[in-house]
């Protein structure tokens, strides 16, 4: 309880600091008749025995002095006379040693407690005060009470063997109060009726009074009762459901079963039927029991194998015994004294037998076999380790992996030598062309100058020349006419040579420089053509020219129609998309095949025998049908950079070369990725071509060799080409990294001429 007279205590404890009285001594209060014990002696150390009314004060355990903090004896503020048991004993005992004066004022002032009387104990036989029951009420609640200990959920078992239980709230320690013994609890108990109301807080250390609400709980927990004591267990009952407007709040309903719910159900059985025709068919398979051991013991020794295993070898046998192995060996097996030195200073993998041979005169003296257990080890190591499988060792020899080719010396003629030289002495010889007849050649250089000169001798017959480099020289195909195409800067120019005969020139001038031009298609081309009349027309001009659209570049190549009325041109450094162009001689008429076009065009080819159209991009070589304009197949040849490809004259193969020194050899007919990949150049290849009359092909490559093979195809489509190298010529020499850069066959013989950067053009001879 709180003290009713603050001011009246901060004046004892004045007086207590001036007497220096003990700190701690037990004190009994007297107003008029009352008397009020300690917290301590109502609690737990009050007996009843020791009561007495001769007004005396009784004496009370020492309480340990060490058990006081110093902060509590120098602290002198008035806020804590009600938190520390010292200093509430301290004012008790003032009080008694005070006046009576004091005491009367105390009593007159305060009636803190109701009247007791004086009745006999009937357990001790002695007087005591009883006070009446006070009825409780907001003041008297221990649950508006402030905790004084405010350490919160810390154990409290931690302050066992420590003076004090806690702290408050100003930081400061909580003193544990003084507790007596069992029988003295048991004492108070039973003289106080309102023990039982009380239960010990282990947070504060003292018991704590329950209220009316919490000892109506227990009385109705302790009866089987509910705790609340609003419930009503006869309540009468609320009818949910009865009554008009409430049959349709809860989905209930008295209707009959549906005939669903026991008539079997044919969706299920169709499910479960078609499980069965599944098991039936052997699509479901039930799970297979389980083994019971994980693997299978058997004696690997055994006449029958087992026939989950391979079948055994038998075992190895041991080595039949030997002369020397006698116990009376013949004198030539016995060892010298030299011999059983050398023998015994050797170790055991180096010496020839296992043991020394020794003689005695009968078996009954022969000791016991001291290397007996080390062999009977040896040999289970030896049972152990041997093969289970016969391995059969195969002794191929290496060589006979090489597939067998024919040897060169057979596949004759091809060439193998260089017999002609011609020298262009300004700008690399870009490209090289022979006539139909095999008779006359024409080359160009990067200077301007288209020079035709004869095979056979070498001899050089006419010279042109131009303005901008040449990029392609292409003869015409057609026996009954002889020009040839230059392919120029954004141009391209028919030339006649000369020495030909006049029937031969009339059909020519006919063809090119016709008397009545054919009249002009109904969509106009880019492309212009250009003749010259025969009357003003020489040899040291052009008789035809056609010029290319504006920024299309040099043409790079020409590829003509097997016909000789078509041909093809393609412009690979010009800023147009569109460089390719089929040209017509017959109608004077241009027009580009492809209005989108997927990637760079390198190369087009004409299919020798039908109408289909061979267009290599960078990475794809894509095959069109020209009669029904539609795309047939795209070759991958998986090289980064397609830099030349040419046709057999079959027309059912192709190869295809690239700068990452590789060669594709295509049959059309097997599959669109390549049947054979060759690498054998050591930089790009440059140029590619098959001989329209010989099985030969070659190329040329950036490190200034030619590669001669004999490609002999098969009519029988079971049978695969036959590809065999036979030469590698070397006659041109590397300029600015470029070795040759085109090859051309002889149409009637086996020779090649070879166009190289170092300005001169070579003739191979067989």
């Amino acid at each position: 309880m709180a003290n009713p007279n603050p001011k009246k205590t901060s004046v004892k404890r004045k007086h207590t600091e001036k007497d220096d009285a003990p700190a701690v001594a037990p004190v009994t209060l007297k107003l008029s008749g009352l008397e009020m014990l300690t917290d301590d002696e109502d609690g737990d150390d009050y007996n009843p025995e020791d009561d007495t009314d001769d007004g005396e004060v009784d004496e009370f355990p020492e309480i340990d002095a060490a058990s006081d903090s110093e902060e509590d004896d120098e602290d002198g503020d008035d806020e804590d006379e009600d938190e520390s048991l010292s200093e509430d004993e301290e004012d008790e005992e003032e009080e008694e040693e005070g006046s009576t004066e004091e005491d009367s004022e105390v009593e007159s002032d305060y009636h803190i407690f109701p009247k007791a009387k004086t009745v006999i104990s009937d357990i001790t036989g002695q007087p005591k005060k009883v006070y009446p029951e006070i009825e409780p009420d907001y003041d008297s609640d221990s649950s508006t009470e402030e905790a004084t200990n405010r350490v919160g959920d810390v154990p409290m078992h931690w302050y066992d063997d420590m003076p004090h239980i806690g702290y408050d709230i100003n930081g400061k320690r909580v003193l544990r109060p003084a507790r007596g013994d069992e029988l003295d609890k048991f004492l108070a108990t039973v003289d106080d009726p309102s023990a039982w109301t009380s239960a010990f807080d282990k947070t504060s250390q003292e018991e704590k009074p329950l209220s009316s609400e919490e000892l109506d709980i227990i009385k109705r927990l302790y009866a089987g009762e509910n705790p609340d004591e609003n419930y009503d267990p006869y309540e009468p009952m609320v009818e949910w459901f009865t009554g008009k407007g409430k049959e349709e709040i809860m989905p209930l309903s008295a209707a009959p079963e549906p005939k669903r719910r026991w008539v079997r159900s044919k969706w299920e059985k169709q499910k479960i039927m078609k499980i069965v025709r599944a098991i039936r068919a052997g699509r479901i398979v039930g799970q297979k029991p389980k083994t019971t051991s994980k693997y299978e013991v058997y004696s690997i020794w055994s006449s029958e194998p087992s026939t989950s295993a391979p079948p055994a070898l038998p075992a190895p046998k041991r080595a039949l015994p030997t002369n020397a192995e006698s116990y009376n060996p013949p004198e030539e097996y016995l060892m010298t004294e030299g011999e059983r030195k050398e023998w015994e200073s050797k170790d055991a993998e180096d010496r020839e037998r296992d043991f020394m041979p020794q003689k005695f005169t009968s078996l009954r003296l022969v000791p016991a076999y001291d290397q007996f257990i080390k062999e009977r080890f040896n040999r289970q190591l030896d049972l152990y380790l041997a093969p289970r499988i016969q391995r059969t060792k195969l002794n191929i020899d290496p060589t006979s992996l090489i597939p067998k080719l024919p040897s060169p010396s057979s596949l004759r003629p091809f060439p193998n030598y260089k017999s002609l030289n011609i020298r262009h002495p300004k700008g690399r010889a870009r490209c090289v062309s022979i006539s139909p007849d095999g008779n006359w050649a024409a080359s160009g250089d990067e200077d301007g100058v288209v020079s035709l000169w004869e095979v056979n001798v070498g001899c050089e017959v006419k010279r042109w020349k131009f303005e901008g480099k040449i990029g392609s020289i292409e003869w015409a195909p057609r026996q009954d006419v002889s020009y040839f195409a230059v392919g120029v800067e954004e141009a391209i120019h028919f030339l006649i040579p000369p020495n030909v005969d006049s029937t031969t020139l009339a059909q020519t001038h006919a063809l090119l420089a016709p008397s009545a031009l054919p009249s002009a298609g109904p969509t106009p081309s880019p492309v212009k053509w250009t003749s010259t009349s025969v009357s003003s027309w020489s040899n040291d001009k052009p008789i035809l020219s056609l010029t290319l659209p504006p920024s299309s570049g040099v043409p790079t190549q020409l590829q003509w129609h097997k016909k000789g009325d078509y041909f093809a041109s393609v412009s690979t450094g010009g800023a147009t998309q569109n460089a390719v162009w089929i040209h017509q001689l017959s109608k004077r008429h241009s027009q580009a095949p492809f209005r989108k076009i997927k990637g760079a065009v390198q190369l087009v080819l004409f299919h020798p025998t039908m109408p289909h159209f061979f267009v290599a991009t960078q990475q794809y070589v894509r095959l069109y049908n020209l009669a029904e304009q539609k795309l047939i197949k795209t070759l991958m040849p998986g090289i980064r950079w397609i830099s030349c490809m040419d046709v057999h004259p079959s027309g059912d193969h192709l190869i295809v070369g690239g700068y990452d020194r590789k060669l594709c050899w295509f049959d059309l007919e097997l599959s669109e990725k390549p049947y054979k990949v060759l690498k054998y150049h050591s930089r790009a290849i440059r140029s590619l071509h098959f001989h329209p009359k010989y099985p030969l092909f070659a190329s040329a490559s950036d490190d200034g060799s030619i590669q001669i093979f004999h490609s002999r195809v098969y009519n029988d489509l079971m049978t695969d080409p036959l590809i065999v190298p036979l030469k590698i010529l070397r006659g041109h020499q590397i300029t600015d990294g470029l070795g040759v850069l085109q090859v051309k066959w002889n149409p009637k013989q086996p020779w090649l001429a070879s166009a190289g950067a170092d300005g001169t053009v070579a003739v191979w001879c067989s």
